[in-house]
């Protein structure tokens, strides 16, 4: 993987379109949406709390409160590791939301960006965006309807999350969508990065001759929260 090019993205969250008497008096709904979503016991329960917050999940995340820094740090990181022309990479965005990797990776340089989401709602806020060439309802507890040996780079931000998606199927499907040589580049929050799984399903992976461990970092999530995340890069490994 060349590393050579070195890609830089300013740290950028949206501004809050909302007036401050507004976003005093919401700020203990958003926390609770939060809280609820990472509460969340099943896919059902998790697709009808984004698709009550999804036309207002950026600003809140914006605020103060919020500050969620995770799709910019992560997308630094793919364009950084991941290619020499990203206008040129071909990029799965796992979990993609609102689109806010789409959107940093774009703004990055990055042309051919595809979204799988589970919540169509957030994805009818994606495709706003105007970052992603396909969109696609799709379940990451489930395999990827998605070739083998196809994406240059597949990003996972703030989807390993409580309440979400685990380490399994999820982390193996990224492996095999990928190209060989290809990267994947994923958050996982601090408090499941052992418990949940994660660091055990990145070591068995890599025992079995399928990735490299490229980068592996504790960096800011949601940073008005004082939440942590793995920032994770694992590399395929061309015999896989």
């Amino acid at each position: 993987m060349n590393t050579a090019q070195r890609f830089r993205l300013s740290i950028f969250v949206p501004k809050s379109t909302q007036s401050p008497g507004s976003i005093t008096s919401n700020t203990m709904s958003r926390a609770t949406q939060l809280s609820q979503a990472r509460a969340s016991v099943d896919s059902k329960q998790c697709m009808s709390i984004y698709e009550k917050w999804a036309s207002t999940y950026n600003d809140d995340l914006a605020e103060s409160t919020g500050n969620y820094v995770a799709p910019v740090l992560a997308a630094q990181a793919a364009l950084r590791f991941g290619s020499d022309n990203p206008a040129k990479a071909v990029i799965l965005d796992a979990g993609c939301g609102t689109g806010l990797v789409g959107q940093a990776l774009s703004r990055g340089g990055a042309t051919i960006i595809d979204g799988v989401d589970l919540s169509p709602h957030m994805l009818k806020v994606a495709e706003k965006t105007g970052a992603y060439q396909n969109l696609t309802v799709g379940d990451l507890t489930q395999p990827i309807d998605a070739l083998e040996d196809f994406y240059d780079i597949v990003m996972c931000v703030g989807t390993f999350t409580h309440g979400h998606v685990g380490p399994d199927p999820a982390l193996r499907e990224f492996v095999r969508v990928a190209k060989r040589g290809g990267l994947i580049v994923a958050t996982i929050i601090d408090e499941l990065w052992v418990s949940g799984g994660f660091k055990a399903e990145v070591e068995k992976l890599e025992a079995e001759d399928l990735i490299r461990v490229v980068s592996m970092e504790l960096e800011d999530y949601v940073k008005g929260r004082g939440d942590k995340a793995t920032l994770v890069i694992l590399e395929k490994n061309s015999t896989a």
